[in-house]
């Protein structure tokens, strides 16, 4: 029997970054001392007064279905998460609750892509973006960026890339893979760009919002800079990164109703609603007491100095200190070229990654899997002694090679 599967599922790509991971894991099921620097997830629990806020759930008997895209509850506390963080106000008709921040981004994409759509997105991306953008039937358009311009792109740069196919543009800020941060002036610069285009809608990814470092500008989020430019903003973010609830698999956003309606009519026929359990526990995560954060974050920054430091260290490999997210991304272009002591030369950062698995026992992502080569991603969302052990095996790997 010969089994025909969608033609849609050939337009895109197993996920590298849950690949990798994946790939680490069963290394470690075969008893080797993998170190596995591939997974967005921070190693913090949960919040002590989150955990609790599930388990009164649970005592309260809120285990049955809730309202598609979210309980009021929830959605009264991002409306005040929003007012209070970013300046915008919205009402329960803008807001949508959904397993996760990747799910907002798919029914965002499904529910109001048509074929010769085409969506911007800056490269180096989040490796989902662009198979999204492909199964809603679109067509990505990427923008290089470079080191040198700290791997953001200007106005200039979104202009250039503008056609009559144009719908969307997706930001993400702080950045994965980069952990590089758009200041208030540079999306200014994109904002100028955009009110010349008033049928482009923009998706905002701020899942990183609260994990900033030293004493940078403030977070902006495009859609507090201009009203109009808001009225077609999709802001997006979760409880995943910053209150270390990845496997509760909340996402929300808020944006335009008409928008928003498209996507609970989709949700409605797909997901459904998200876990009542997860969506008590993200009321208490946006309402409680936010001091944690503080300690996570001087931990999260002790930690990139460290890596930012013995990363640059190693021969044939540099980087830029991030000044958000979790992630480093160091170039490998010194390494290209080189051979293994058993003759095999790495030609590209799919091969660095692999070889660096499979002989040092150091799981990264592959800068291709971003769409920007030669670099690799690090996750620095572990603990010091893992990292330390980690880049010393990195720096070991690269003196090695001939």
């Amino acid at each position: 029997m010969s089994i025909k599967l969608s033609k849609n599922l050939e337009r895109i790509a197993p996920s590298a970054t849950v690949a990798m991971t994946q790939l680490a894991r069963d290394l470690k099921s075969q008893g080797k001392d993998v170190i596995s620097l591939s997974a967005g997830e921070p190693d913090f629990d949960t919040p002590d007064n989150v955990k609790k806020a599930a388990i009164d759930a649970i005592n309260r008997g809120e285990t049955k279905y809730t309202a598609v895209d979210g309980i009021d509850e929830l959605k009264e506390a991002i409306i005040k998460k929003f007012s209070r963080d970013n300046n915008l106000s919205f009402l329960k008709e803008n807001i949508s609750v959904a397993p996760g921040g990747k799910t907002i981004i798919y029914n965002a994409m499904i529910a109001t892509i048509n074929p010769g759509d085409e969506v911007i997105i800056p490269k180096p991306y989040w490796v989902s973006y662009p198979d999204i953008v492909k199964l809603a039937g679109g067509t990505p358009v990427t923008i290089e960026t470079t080191i040198e311009n700290n791997f953001k792109i200007s106005g200039e740069d979104l202009e250039r890339n503008i056609t009559k196919n144009t719908k969307w543009i997706i930001l993400n800020s702080p950045s994965n893979p980069t952990g590089e941060v758009y200041t208030l002036k540079e999306l200014e610069s994109i904002v100028n760009i955009l009110k010349k285009y008033p049928n482009i809608y923009i998706f905002s990814d701020d899942i990183y919002e609260h994990l900033l470092y030293e004493k940078i500008e403030k977070f902006t989020t495009i859609g507090e800079i201009d009203d109009e430019i808001n009225s077609r903003t999709i802001t997006m973010n979760g409880v995943s990164k910053a209150y270390s609830m990845t496997g509760w698999r909340i996402g929300y956003c808020g944006g335009p109703k008409k928008i928003i309606d498209s996507m609970r009519k989709l949700q409605g026929q797909s997901t459904s609603n998200p876990s009542s359990i997860s969506q008590w526990a993200a009321v208490e995560a946006l309402n409680g007491d936010q001091s944690f954060l503080k300690d996570w974050l001087e931990s999260f920054e002790m930690r990139r100095n460290k890596v930012f430091e013995m990363i640059n260290s190693a021969e044939g490999l540099s980087c830029l200190k991030p000044k958000g997210a979790f992630y480093i991304y160091p170039s490998c272009e010194g390494i290209i070229g080189k051979k293994l002591k058993g003759g095999e030369q790495i030609k590209n950062d799919e091969d660095f990654a692999m070889n660096l698995l499979k002989n040092s026992s150091v799981g990264v992502v592959h800068g291709s899997a971003f769409g920007l080569s030669p670099y690799f991603r690090i996750s620095y969302a572990t603990s010091m002694e893992k990292l330390e052990e980690a880049c010393k095996r990195i720096i070991d790997f690269c003196d090695e090679l001939e």
